[in-house]
C-alpha cells in the first residue's frame, strides 16, 4: 500500500509525498484501473526557488495529485530536519517506468513537448513503444515555439488530445509552462494521468544527451546539464539555484536542532 497523504513531506514551502518510483507507478496503474485520472509534478531545487517568491506558483502545483522529490538537495534537506523522504523520484526516470507499468497494462500514453523542428515528441515515443512491448501510442505533438503565449489559440492541441484518448501524457514544456498547460487540460481528461517531465521528451528523443547514472546518483545531474549549456544555465545553477539549495539545507538543519522533542504519554 502507499503512504497516506497525510504524511506528506513539508520541503521549502511545498508537500512532498514521500514515495519511490516503483510506488507512484503502482499508484498511477490502480487509479487507472479505477477510471480516476490526476496530476504528478516533480519539484526540484529551482522549482522550490520560484515557488518561494510566487504564492500563485505555489498554489498551482498545491494542486497536483502527487509530488515527488525531483532533485536530491530535497532528499538531503527533508532528512536533516529529521522527516522522510525514501529517494529522488525524477521525471526523467518515470517516463521511462510509468511507461513500462503502462505497457504491461496494455495502456497508452501522449507524448506532448520536444524539439519542433526535428518532431522530437513522436521520436521520443517511438522510442519508447520500442522498448516496452504493449505500450501503445496515442498520439505525439511537438507544437510550435510560443503555441502557449497568452492569447494564442490551444484549440488544436486540445482537440488532438481528446481525440486521442490517452491513458498518460506526457508534457514536456520547461516549467512552469507545462504545469499551466495541464491545469488546463486536465479537466478535460478526468480519466487521464499528466506528467509535466521537462527535458525527458529530449532525452527519450536523443537530442539532449543525459547525465551518466553516477552523477544522477550522487545527485549532481545539475553539474552535467551546467558543463554542457553554461552560457543558458550559469545564472540559473550557481546565481539562483547554489545559494536556494544552501540556504534549504541550512534551514532544515536549524529546524531539527531547535524543535522541541515530542514527550509521549
Amino acid at each position: 500500500m502507499l503512504r497516506s497523504y497525510t504524511r506528506r513531506v513539508p520541503v521549502g514551502g511545498l508537500a512532498i509525498d514521500p514515495l519511490t518510483e516503483p510506488e507512484v507507478v503502482a499508484h498511477v496503474l490502480r487509479a487507472l484501473d479505477a477510471g480516476r485520472g490526476g496530476w504528478i509534478v516533480t519539484p526540484n531545487v529551482d522549482i522550490l526557488r520560484q515557488v518561494a517568491r510566487d504564492p500563485a506558483l505555489r498554489a498551482e502545483l498545491s494542486a497536483a495529485d502527487l509530488a515527488v522529490a525531483d532533485g536530491a538537495p530535497l532528499v538531503w534537506a527533508a532528512r536533516l530536519a529529521g522527516r522522510s523522504l525514501p529517494a529522488r523520484v525524477a521525471g526523467s526516470d518515470l517516463v521511462w517506468s510509468l511507461s513500462q507499468g503502462l505497457a504491461a497494462a496494455g495502456r497508452s500514453i501522449f507524448v506532448l513537448g520536444g524539439d519542433p523542428a526535428t518532431d522530437g515528441a513522436a521520436r521520443a515515443a517511438a522510442t519508447l513503444a520500442e522498448a516496452y512491448e504493449g505500450l501503445r501510442i496515442a498520439g505525439a505533438l511537438s507544437p510550435p515555439y510560443g503555441f502557449d503565449r497568452p492569447g494564442a489559440k490551444l484549440d488544436k492541441i486540445r482537440q488532438t488530445i481528446r481525440s486521442a484518448g490517452p491513458d498518460m501524457v506526457y508534457v514536456g514544456l520547461g516549467f512552469p509552462r507545462q504545469e499551466r498547460l495541464i491545469a488546463r487540460l486536465r479537466s478535460e481528461h478526468p480519466r487521464a494521468w499528466f506528467l509535466g517531465c521537462g527535458a525527458a521528451v529530449n532525452f527519450v528523443a536523443g537530442d539532449v544527451q543525459r547525465a551518466r547514472p553516477v552523477l544522477r546518483k550522487a545527485g549532481l545531474e545539475w553539474l552535467d546539464r551546467l558543463a554542457r549549456e553554461p552560457r543558458r544555465l550559469a545564472r540559473r545553477y550557481l546565481r539562483e539555484d547554489a545559494p536556494f539549495a544552501a540556504a534549504l539545507l541550512a534551514r532544515s538543519l536549524h529546524h531539527r536542532l531547535t524543535r522541541k522533542p515530542t514527550h509521549r504519554a
